[in-house]
């Protein structure tokens, strides 16, 4: 049997002792559930930051609010931020976490100012910088929440996967 996304993180991560950080919008907490029903996580997740009002991006996740009043919370650049910010604000000792990820996006019914339901950020930052992901999902509000989700994953695997 194959090991689920989130069983290769945290496995990966701890065998490198590496930390992660999450940040999440309209996953609202999903991911970081995700990747604390692992066994083991507690060596991997630092914790994570639910920011689903707009202006708690700004104030927890450090996402410059001229970028928010300009763009909105779903945008490329804030997802960047968001897992950048994530990396600092969950430090423990003055150590940033390895990793951050971020989601953000509309899960609908309703779009969100020009943002229309289904439109989605992933992003993951590491010392290195940051990768974004806009993904297009179809669905109600529990599909388009679960493909963030998994695209969260997979953007985190993708990034471990890419070191050696």
């Amino acid at each position: 049997m194959t090991a689920s996304p989130a069983s290769r993180i945290v496995e990966t991560m701890a065998a490198r002792g590496q930390t992660l950080a999450v940040a999440e919008s309209l996953t609202g907490g999903m991911l970081t559930a995700r990747l604390v029903d692992i066994p083991g996580a507690s060596a991997v997740v630092l914790g994570g930051i639910v920011a689903y009002a707009t202006p708690l991006k700004q104030s927890l996740l450090d996402v410059p609010a001229g970028l928010l009043d300009e763009h909105g919370p779903v945008h490329p650049d804030v997802a960047i931020a968001m897992a950048r910010g994530v990396r600092e604000r969950l430090a423990v000792d003055g150590s940033v976490a390895d990793v951050g990820v971020a989601t953000t996006g509309v899960a609908g019914p309703d779009p969100q100012g020009d943002s229309p339901v289904g439109l989605v950020y992933v992003a993951v930052a590491d010392a290195r910088g940051a990768l974004v992901r806009e993904l297009r999902l179809a669905g109600d509000r529990a599909a388009i929440r679960e493909g963030a989700v998994q695209a969260a994953l997979d953007g985190l695997l993708d990034l471990l996967d890419g070191r050696e």
